[in-house]
């Protein structure tokens, strides 16, 4: 699966460039919860001038994943265990929907091999024991699901919070119990969609998300990672 930032630069302006640089190194917790940066460092390290970075910084502030702090530089906001509370209330509902309306309007043969090819990615990862490869395709996923939703603005607003939910997603992917049931629920969810029985779709993505998000804000309590 692509990452944010493999299109050429020359497709996107510069502030967009330095908007998917900077969250692609938040998200991937190379810029960790509290670190700080200034303007004219992060443009240093992005090779290009101050204006598009602090652009850039702007909108992640909108979005909730950095403070933009005096003299214009950044600070990377932590995510909490009652953050990813709120997130995962968010996801559940609004994901479970947009699942539900691929199943009520009905996924062509060629998304619903996309789906399944997905899924098929989750299981071979698992089968080699390679949690960071899961994580990838498991994220594939849901964004596929994102895709086909036909919601736009549905859409938007999922990956915004799936975004903030990234970071904890990944420092906590090893503390998590092996991730077989995450697989099988993927599995049912297409298999309803297939038959396009919307209302199983939502039930089955619906739990998913309910269990995952209280298993997450679970773990960070019990290993206090209370502001990651």
């Amino acid at each position: 699966m692509a990452s944010v930032i493999d299109e050429a630069p020359g497709r996107v302006t510069f502030a967009e460039r330095a908007y998917r640089e900077i969250k692609a190194r938040i998200l991937e917790n190379e810029f960790p919860a509290g670190s700080i940066m200034l303007e004219q460092e992060l443009a240093a390290l992005l090779e290009m001038s101050r204006t598009p970075v602090r652009e850039a910084l702007i909108r992640l502030a909108r979005e909730g994943m950095i403070d933009v702090r005096p003299r214009h530089g950044m600070r990377v906001l932590p995510v909490s265990a009652n953050d990813m509370r709120e997130i995962y209330q968010i996801l559940t509902a609004l994901e479970a929907e947009a699942a539900a309306q691929i199943a009520r309007d009905g996924a062509t043969p060629a998304r619903l091999a996309e789906l399944k090819a997905a899924v098929a990615e989750m299981d071979a990862a698992l089968a080699a024991d390679d949690l960071d490869a899961w994580a990838l395709a498991d994220d594939h996923f849901h964004r596929v699901i994102l895709a086909f939703c036909g919601n736009e603005r549905l859409k938007a607003i999922i990956e915004q919070f799936m975004d903030q939910s990234h970071r904890v997603r990944k420092l906590t992917l090893r503390l998590r119990p092996r991730p077989v049931s995450s697989n099988d629920d993927h599995r049912a969810l297409v298999a309803a969609i297939e038959r396009r029985d919307a209302e199983t779709a939502w039930r089955i993505h619906h739990a998913h998300r309910l269990r995952n998000g209280r298993m997450l804000v679970e773990l960070l309590e019990r290993h206090g990672l209370g502001q990651l």
